[in-house]
């Protein structure tokens, strides 16, 4: 069903992603509305199926945007105190945006992207409205060019939440030691000894105490998480 949620409007497309299970609540729901994913997507913004952003890299279908938000849940919808988010490989900086408008007043989301072409292009394409302009100027959101194996190597400050958008080849440490206590990671992984590339996506919990627990969601298919191209 999650495919069938295309609309020829931004309000249709949230709407059928609502309708069809993918989008938890009303806030994020709201946040779906508030962000024009034609700002971040080429061609046919409204269509639920992934399509290429250049550099070999592809901006995720909707639905796999609003599965992300829907299982990180608590861990990104912030209050007064707000939420700390990782975005992985946040390319056009779709995600990231919508991310932004559900971690909190105090909150801050943090896309991190191997490729400085689209650093820029994220940056390029937040500032083509309003909000996304506020965002990137108070700091409330910010891109850094990295390997994003390594999470946000600018900061020693931990997250609430981590998204990562390419298919990792195993749990990179890393991001695990970047996890707050509690906190959430939504993570594509390389299925174990499998020749065929197959991949599923998992959440990593870390408890309170520290205790680490992976769970298995779905089979998916995403570009590799890599070095940058050369």
């Amino acid at each position: 069903m999650a495919w069938r949620s295309s609309g020829v409007t931004l309000a249709e497309l949230v709407d059928n992603l609502a309708g069809h299970g993918m989008i938890p609540n009303e806030r994020v729901k709201q946040a779906f509305l508030s962000v024009d994913r034609a700002h971040y997507a080429p061609r046919n913004p409204y269509q639920d199926a992934p399509q290429s952003i250049g550099h070999g890299v592809t901006i995720s279908a909707p639905h796999m945007h609003a599965m992300a938000v829907k299982h990180l849940g608590e861990f990104v919808i912030g209050g007064s105190q707000g939420r700390r988010v990782l975005d992985v490989g946040s390319g056009s900086g779709y995600l990231t945006h919508i991310l932004a408008e559900l971690v909190g007043d105090n909150g801050e989301v943090v896309g991190v992207e191997h490729i400085p072409a689209l650093c820029e292009q994220a940056k390029h394409n937040m500032e083509k409205s309003d909000e996304g302009r506020q965002l990137l100027a108070s700091g409330k959101v910010k891109f850094v060019v990295g390997d994003g194996r390594l999470g946000d190597s600018s900061s020693t400050d931990t997250f609430d939440a981590i998204h990562v958008g390419a298919s990792a080849a195993t749990l990179p440490q890393a991001l695990v030691d970047q996890l707050r206590s509690p906190g959430r990671m939504f993570i594509p992984i390389n299925d174990e000894d499998d020749s065929e590339g197959n991949q599923s996506v998992w959440t990593i919990d870390k408890a309170a105490d520290g205790t680490v627990t992976k769970t298995r969601l779905f089979g998916v298919r995403y570009v590799p998480l890599t070095d940058a191209p050369r």
